[in-house]
């Protein structure tokens, strides 16, 4: 019984319980929230793109936060972000009226969740052994895709069976985001090294930094308008959205650990330059299937489009393994990472504005073009990221 307490109070054991409980969250809640406000505010296009705003703009703060947080170690972060979780989901779920109150719920809610996507690479990187940075990162992502799949699961049965209301969703996904404030809380925080946090923006790193901005441009584009595309063209409910978000989950159970070999065995330019082919193709597909073909074949290449972007969303591991190769020492990893969430929430803030008035005023085609561009610029991006022997020879 003793080392079964000693195991259960691991580091490791304690990160991936929380890491599963994360995930739990996620699946319940990120299906369901552009339905959320589609049906519930009845919100146009550029109103969604606005909601946008407020939505992403504590990501930018992140780096600031994190700094200010001085002397507050990683995973004492991590906990007091899954905190701010729970309590923003549990705030939109029985506390909002209005639109009013949901953004600033949903405001608390983004503060923790971009708070934890600072730190909890950082903490992944430490429990790993070194040289096998990917396959660790692409464990713990295996384990946040099993609990996104149990939530979608939950969704889905919930909404077409049961007719789970919003609120009774958003509160249970809120109780796992609080569960996993309680793993995080029990690892014993390590000292910190360095003394007080700063803020990292090195000339060393600009690659990481530029991937960043334009990771952050596409990745908006999608998430904001590719739900929108699926809602306001083919009607599509909360149970689309969750059996969609199963299928990519139950292929991400094993993409993500091959992703992760895949980036050690491969290293990062290969893997980068490969996905923003990918979602060059995905643009265009997204763009010109509803005028290339039938309402029935354009929903289901898109339906695919939506379930690939999803497992394309775990490359964001490459960039992490790239900076944590590059990185001139351990103090300059996590803050790095935050700076890089500011900067890719920076322009997320204003993206989905302008995404917002093209569909407005030409339609939503244009909006994807546009996300085809930003794919181009990362890929001439991936060709200056160095081979791991000249990192090497660097370091």
């Amino acid at each position: 019984m003793n080392d079964i307490k000693k195991a259960l109070g691991m580091p490791l054991v304690l990160f991936a319980a929380a890491s599963l409980l994360m995930g739990l969250y996620a699946g319940l809640y990120d299906p369901s929230f552009n339905n959320y406000i589609a049906q519930t505010y009845n919100v146009s296009p550029l109103a969604r793109g606005a909601l946008e705003f407020p939505r992403e703009f504590p990501g930018f703060l992140v780096v600031f936060v994190f700094t200010a947080l001085t002397f507050i170690t990683d995973t004492r972060i991590a906990a007091l972000s899954a905190l701010l979780v729970g309590l923003g989901l549990w705030g939109q779920g029985f506390l909002s009226h209005n639109l009013t109150t949901v953004v600033i719920w949903m405001i608390v809610w983004s503060i923790g969740s971009h708070l934890y996507l600072a730190v909890a690479p950082s903490i992944g990187l430490r429990l790993a052994i070194e040289g096998q940075e990917g396959r660790r990162l692409g464990q713990l992502g295996f384990l946040e895709s099993a609990g996104a799949l149990v939530g979608m699961l939950i969704v889905y049965w919930g909404a077409s069976r049961f007719h789970f209301s919003f609120g009774v969703i958003f509160g249970i996904a809120g109780s796992f985001a609080l569960l996993a404030a309680l793993c995080l809380y029990r690892i014993k925080p390590q000292p910190l090294a360095g003394g007080a946090r700063r803020l990292v923006f090195k000339r060393k790193y600009w690659l990481f930094y530029a991937l960043s901005i334009v990771w952050g441009a596409r990745k908006q584009i999608f998430l904001t308008f590719a739900p929108w595309v699926l809602i306001r063209l083919f009607d599509c409910g909360i149970e689309t959205f969750a059996l969609l978000g199963f299928i990519g989950t139950v292929l991400s159970l094993g993409f993500r650990p091959l992703l992760g070999r895949a980036i050690d065995a491969w290293g990062e330019r290969v893997i980068i330059a490969a996905e923003s082919i990918a979602l060059i193709i995905m643009s265009i597909l997204y763009g010109f299937s509803p005028s290339w073909f039938s309402k029935e074949v354009a929903l289901n290449i898109i339906m695919a489009c939506f379930v690939a972007d999803q497992l394309l969303f775990a490359v964001r591991m490459a960039r992490t393994t790239y900076l944590n190769r590059i990185t001139e020492s351990p103090e300059d990893l996590t803050p790095t990472l935050s700076m890089g969430i500011s900067l890719d929430h920076g322009v997320s803030m204003l993206i989905p504005i302008g995404g917002g008035l093209l569909w407005t005023h030409y339609g939503f085609v244009p909006v994807f073009i546009a996300s085809g561009i930003l794919a181009l610029l990362t890929l001439c991006l991936s060709w200056f990221i160095p081979s791991r022997e000249k990192i090497r020879g660097q370091i």
